[in-house]
């Protein structure tokens, strides 16, 4: 079972490994099976709004299918002062008692069918869903709708879970420098800004969270396999009927500060480093200035609501790490980077959409989300649009803006924000 945690039958034991992306952390605590869709998979796909504001996407090539349900308004970004850390304890309450069903019927229904669950949660959304086969998937969303009772020993547990999670994360230096240029960029008390592995709040405190923030107005459910999507739309409205319909609407915006963060740790001998700016157009250009930004001693990334330049060194090459990392930031890319950096960001996200079921319908999700529309085709000439001059605006835009930085690390070498900051004009 695929279900950020989970008693691991390959090991024999409870897995507590992190897969680290920089800004983009998750709990892989089982191996989903790969199930890949056919070559001809999402050419396109169906998509229909009920009238409870939940936005349905379907395609039908895939050989195997995933269905997930995401809430663009669940992330640590909409927590309250009082909630800090309910989005993340709340995704360990994904698939629990709820709706007259107990937790154990629950997962039994789900094991029964040889489904995989899985529940992800990040600053700006949380996804919940699960992987089947095409002829079992259909039948098993009522499981996606329960309505969480927020059972006592369904609480300890969340509660235990996202605990050990924070421990994990903030012992890892990667997290930390997540966290810390967040809060450099947006302010540590700001809704970006904030921390999101917070120790969880109380019973109370995730309940009025949830409540608010896992309603279906604004939501995507997203499906992959699905042979007729308005049968699969009758099911959903069938299954959700008495979901709670939410005020729908975005996670909080942030006002761009770009401010400073340094984690000190001598011991380390290691400095990472992150210049991080506002990030501007849409998430296809920015993947491709990522690439641009990437080079052996540093790489480009692009994360919600900001892009920059990640490196990791010695301590003692930390300012001259700095310096490449401001030139990056400053220069702008030839004509032939540019299209190889094309050509990159589209294959990745091409990529993306054959590398499995879950894969494909997350990518479709997040188009929902940004565009109101997916197909393979105009993710492709989204990335085919985009000219050496778009590259180049976007550029100027950044190197005229103030950088956020994070510093993790041992820092003895390591230039402050004050000093780079003056080399940009």
């Amino acid at each position: 079972m695929y279900y950020d945690y989970h008693y691991d039958d390959y090991t024999n034991g409870w897995v507590t490994h992190f897969s680290h992306v920089l800004f983009l952390a998750s709990l892989p605590f089982k191996r989903i099976p790969s199930t890949f869709p056919s070559a001809s998979k999402a050419s396109s796909a169906s998509v229909t709004t009920l009238s409870n504001g939940l936005t349905v996407v379907s395609e039908d090539a895939s050989t195997t299918s995933t269905i997930t349900l995401t809430y663009p308004n669940a992330g640590s970004a909409s927590e309250t002062l009082g909630e800090y850390g309910a989005a993340l304890a709340n995704k360990f309450l994904s698939f629990k008692s709820g709706s007259g069903l107990s937790s154990a019927v629950i997962l039994r229904n789900i094991e029964n069918d040889g489904a995989t669950p899985f529940a992800t949660a990040s600053r700006t959304s949380a996804t919940v869903g699960y992987t089947a086969s095409k002829d079992k998937a259909i039948r098993l969303i009522p499981l996606l709708a329960t309505d969480c009772t927020f059972e006592k020993w369904d609480v300890r547990d969340a509660q235990a879970l996202a605990k050990v999670e924070v421990e994990e994360a903030l012992s890892n230096a990667q997290s930390v420098l997540t966290e810390s240029i967040y809060a450099a960029a947006f302010g540590a008390q700001s809704a970006m800004g904030k921390p999101f592995y917070a120790t969880s709040p109380g019973s109370s405190a995730m309940a009025s969270f949830r409540k608010r923030a896992y309603g279906l107005k604004g939501a995507v459910l997203s499906a992959t396999g699905i042979e007729d999507h308005e049968a699969f739309v009758k099911a959903v409205e069938i299954g959700f009927s008495e979901s709670v319909v939410g005020e729908g609407g975005m996670a909080p915006k942030s006002v761009y500060l770009g401010g400073e963060s340094r984690v000190h740790a001598p011991s380390a001998g290691f400095a990472h480093i992150v210049l991080a700016f506002e990030g501007v157009g849409s998430s296809a250009i920015m993947n491709v200035v990522k690439k641009c930004l990437s080079s052996d001693a540093i790489s480009g990334f692009s994360a919600p609501g900001l892009i920059g330049v990640y490196g990791g060194t010695v301590a003692s090459d930390a300012a001259a790490m700095a310096d490449s990392m401001v030139s990056a930031m400053t220069s702008v890319p030839s004509a032939e980077t540019v299209e190889k950096a094309k050509a990159l960001a589209k294959a990745e996200a091409l990529f993306a959409l054959d590398s499995g079921s879950q894969s494909l319908s997350k990518s479709m999700a997040a188009s929902v989300l940004e565009t109101g529309s997916f197909s393979a085709a105009s993710l492709s000439a989204a990335y085919d649009s985009i000219t050496v001059k778009d590259v180049a605006a976007v550029m100027e835009t950044l190197a005229k803006s103030k950088p956020a930085m994070a510093a993790v690390g041992d820092l003895s070498s390591t230039p402050y924000q004050g000093s780079i900051v003056s080399k940009f004009g």
